[in-house]
């Protein structure tokens, strides 16, 4: 069976990001891009999936500009067989991401598509759900734990309460939560070999798919600075502030 792992190429988790003066954005020039934590986690989890013989094909796929091959040689060099790039300079919103990865599904056929729960830099949480209802898809969100079946998959999910155990028909969507596996490190050899893999390169209009946006960004700020401190003498000062000042109590 195949399974389609899609891949956002993101601003590293490590970079402090600031906001552009004119307040249009966040400012990604010259700063180190990667790939989304919790899509490395699907592909992570695809691979392992492969080796233990369950799954024939991982296939990759990311849309966005042209350095999004870097993000597809690093899911390469993971374990994913093959790349697709969907390039496109537009701004990709959910719904856009979500209708281009619907038509590489029709011509792909995957059995399963495994993809990170949320992106890290618009926090969204929308592409996975939108898949599964474009597909008519049964999906299992924020898993911790993936067992494939005959015919059918068995996922663990984080909720509120607890842990919740899902049977899933496929073809099926998961999205990925952060305690499913911890990511392999990539090695050399592996990266020399994801760039001898095949990656091919299509664009939305290919797809018959439209990518403009349906929100507009009005402006972007960062938060207030958090204000200083300050040391109370007993407990009565401090529960006189609490209940006067903060109006907390």
């Amino acid at each position: 069976m195949k399974v389609l792992v899609p891949v956002k190429r993101v601003v590293d988790y490590n970079v402090k990001v600031r906001v552009k003066s004119d307040q249009t954005g966040v400012d990604i020039a010259n700063v180190k891009m990667s790939m989304n934590p919790f899509d490395e986690i699907a592909v992570e989890e695809a691979t392992r999936l492969k080796e233990k013989g369950s799954v024939a094909e991982v296939i990759a796929v990311s849309c966005g500009v042209a350095q999004c091959q870097e993000t597809l040689r690093t899911a390469m060099a993971i374990g994913a067989d093959r790349g697709v790039l969907v390039q496109t300079d537009a701004e990709l919103q959910p719904l856009a991401v979500a209708k281009m990865l619907k038509a590489l599904v029709d011509k792909e056929q995957p059995q399963l598509v495994i993809l990170g729960k949320q992106a890290i830099d618009d926090d969204a949480n929308q592409t996975g759900q939108m898949l599964a209802a474009l597909l008519g898809w049964p999906q299992a969100t924020f898993a911790s734990k993936v067992e494939l079946g005959e015919g059918q998959v068995t996922v663990t999910r984080e909720v509120d309460g607890g842990l919740e155990t899902l049977k899933l028909k496929l073809p099926a969507i998961v999205t990925t939560d952060l305690r499913l596996n911890e990511p392999r490190y990539v090695t050399l050899p592996n990266i020399m070999k994801a760039k001898k893999k095949p990656l091919e390169t299509v664009t939305p209009q290919d797809l018959g798919v439209d990518p403009a946006p349906r929100l507009k960004t009005l402006k972007v700020t960062e938060p207030p600075a958090r204000k200083a401190g300050i040391k109370v003498a007993d407990v009565a000062a401090l529960v006189d502030k609490l209940k006067n000042e903060a109006k907390v109590i």
